[in-house]
């Protein structure tokens, strides 16, 4: 089982992973927790990698069905606090122009926050 925090707001869910592998064992959990998430009604995700050394295929899978589910919802993914390894990971995948990746928590909420504007003056005009 994952070891993960999920901080539920107003606009955002903060998801925080524990552990410091994203690997087979764990992936399937965060997979399905961002489904029930967005089931729920969740459309925008911050994914806090701060303490995740080591990512894999399966990892990153479950980052990119976050990423589609956000899409799908007209929502936003961001990951914040990435290690040297896993941003190379994700620099090696060619993901980096995909993935909205900021270094800290607080940037992420802030993207999340500028995003939610855009898209209600986008409903207005």
């Amino acid at each position: 089982m994952m070891n993960l925090s999920i901080d539920k707001k107003d606009k955002y869910s903060l998801l925080t992973i524990e552990d410091e592998k994203l690997n087979t064992l764990n992936a399937p959990d965060l997979k399905s927790e961002f489904v029930r998430l967005n089931t729920d009604g969740i459309r925008n995700f911050i994914l806090d990698l701060e303490n995740v050394t080591f990512v894999d295929s399966s990892g990153l899978s479950a980052i990119l069905t976050a990423n589609r589910l956000c899409k799908n919802s007209n929502g936003t993914l961001v990951l914040s606090g990435l290690q040297e390894n896993v941003q190379k990971l994700i620099k090696i995948s060619q993901l980096e122009n995909i993935l909205n990746i900021v270094p800290t928590v607080q940037e992420a909420i802030d993207f999340v926050l500028m995003e939610e504007v855009e898209r209600d003056m986008d409903a207005e005009a």
